[in-house]
């Protein structure tokens, strides 16, 4: 099944998907909800999911679609290797991403090794998902040289709690934690309190 936003697209990719000899197209649908009723009543082997759909998301689509038929296979398409849709796109269930720009011999192989049960980035997508693991990676590491002092400090600095009043609770000079609060800062590489403050949320350290 095709769902794509852009009727001259759907048109194109229709002969293409026509022309490919082992491919049979059973549906095409231009928005979310269009696609799950078509989901339901189908159950396509794969489907090719816009990701810039009006409304309702292909990812927002793509995580309703598999909820109702984990069995079907969902192809991203984009026109941006943006690092953030394709992480969002894959979390949501798709089992590859491919760029509209990439060509039809790339969509092609797309939908096959999906088809077959495997996985299939572009290029640029994986570029993609290689530079989020590394940054995880180096947060990560980043967040492990952090004593347990450390740690605290942030976590309190994090819940909007001034130098004094960190001071009270660890029971610390007021002095200390300011030096505590520099030597997070080096580490992290962080250089205010709004940016500790991302930092503390995203490791988990406060659900501020």
């Amino acid at each position: 099944m095709l769902v794509d936003a852009q009727r001259m697209l759907r048109e194109a990719l229709r002969i293409i998907l026509g022309n490919a000899g082992d491919i049979i197209l059973v549906a095409e649908a231009d928005d979310g909800a269009a696609a799950l009723a078509l989901a339901r009543k189908l159950a396509p082997e794969v489907v090719v999911m816009d990701i810039g759909l009006v409304g309702m998301s292909g990812i927002e689509t793509t995580r309703r679609m598999l909820a109702e038929n984990p069995g079907i296979k969902v192809l991203g398409l984009s026109a941006f290797a943006d690092q953030r849709m394709v992480l969002q796109m894959l979390e949501a269930g798709a089992r590859g991403y491919v760029d509209k720009s990439a060509g039809s011999e790339e969509l092609l192989r797309g939908i096959r090794a999906v088809a077959q049960g495997g996985t299939y980035l572009y290029a640029q997508a994986a570029e993609a998902i290689v530079d989020s693991l590394r940054k995880r990676s180096l947060q990560g590491s980043r967040s492990q040289t952090l004593g347990r002092r450390e740690r605290e400090v942030l976590q309190l600095l994090a819940s909007g709690k001034t130098s004094n009043r960190i001071a009270e609770a660890l029971g610390i000079a007021t002095g200390t934690v300011e030096v505590h609060r520099r030597n997070i800062m080096r580490k992290l590489d962080l250089h205010n309190v709004a940016e500790l403050t991302r930092y503390a949320i995203r490791e988990g350290l406060t659900s501020v």
